[in-house]
């Protein structure tokens, strides 16, 4: 692995799930790791906590970690963030992960339902912590990265900026997750700071693993999470991409956990290398599995291709 020793960085909604992940990648390899979440300690029906993040992060060595509690529908709780950062670190931030996201039970709760029976609330529900909070995050930290002219900011985005998934508030704060970072990508490449969106595969969060307990025979989500993504990979991802110095190539796109690895030659923290959503027997597998095992994994769908399902002209 890289080593990011020095390296200051925010995971946003880091208390379980991909964030949590990232977190314990980004501090693995050495960085001071600010992470963010709603509570720092765990109490009844929560999953997981910002405590417990930071312990294991103790546990394992390498970085440093900084829990700060923080509501990333307020504004004024994304400042104070900010502003502790810059205090406490001289004015340095080198990466920042936009993934708190609060939508998921509301998203659950109406799953099948038409939009026009869903509350309109829906979409704050979806888009205030899930989008418009990775835009005001991006802004604070681009004042502390244009000046030094370095930085990464990562968007955890998904194909259901490319497909429908879930529902229509999902899929449309999905998609300007990744319109985010190809514009602002735009305006930042002069001042060499790399802005991107990160598709990880299925991942193995914890509500996916209650989900599966509760309908352990749906083939629809066998076959989808047949070869899951562990919460950390799209860390080692992350990871790999800040320690790369021509990642300003990159700025503005759209990249899969998956591709990277393929690229970087890093693989899942048990060894194993799950498949890209561009591979032909991951394609395959979701409709005709008897077929899946003809094609090597190295065999993907052209970028363009993925490109053009989505276009709407």
């Amino acid at each position: 692995m890289p080593q990011l020793i020095g390296k200051v960085c925010l995971v946003t909604g880091a208390s379980r799930g991909i964030g949590k992940g990232i977190a314990l990648q980004l501090a693995q390899s050495g960085a001071t790791v600010y992470i963010t979440g709603r509570t720092l300690k765990k109490t009844s029906g929560l999953q997981g906590s910002l405590e417990e993040t930071a312990i294991e992060i103790s546990k394992r060595g390498g970085g440093k970690c900084i829990p700060i509690q923080c509501d990333h529908s307020k504004d004024e709780d994304i400042q104070r963030l900010f502003e502790q950062i810059k205090s406490e670190q001289n004015g340095r931030l080198d990466i920042l992960v936009n993934n708190a996201y609060s939508a998921v039970s509301a998203i659950m709760k109406y799953t099948k339902v038409p939009y026009w029976e869903q509350p309109v609330s829906m979409w704050d529900e979806v888009n205030n912590v899930g989008l418009r909070n990775h835009y005001a995050c991006a802004v604070h930290a681009a004042r502390l990265m244009v000046p030094r002219r370095e930085g990464l900011i990562v968007n955890i985005s998904s194909p259901g900026g490319l497909r429908y998934l879930f529902n229509v508030a999902y899929g449309i704060g999905k998609e300007a997750c990744d319109r985010m970072a190809a514009d602002c990508g735009h305006e930042l490449r002069r001042h060499n700071v790399t802005f991107v969106s990160l598709w990880p595969g299925a991942v193995m969060t914890e509500a996916v693993e209650e989900m599966l307990k509760v309908q352990p025979n749906n083939p629809g989500s066998k076959n989808f999470f047949h070869s899951p993504e562990s919460v950390e990979f799209a860390g080692k991802a992350i990871v790999y991409l800040a320690a790369d110095p021509a990642n300003i190539k990159k700025t503005g796109r759209t990249l899969l956990t998956a591709d990277l690895a393929d690229e970087y030659g890093f693989t899942e923290i048990d060894g194993s290398i799950p498949p890209s959503f561009r591979s032909f027997s991951y394609i395959l597998k979701q409709s005709y599995p008897s077929l899946a095992s003809f094609f090597p994994r190295w065999i993907k769908l052209p970028r363009w291709v993925l490109a053009m399902y989505g276009s709407k002209l």
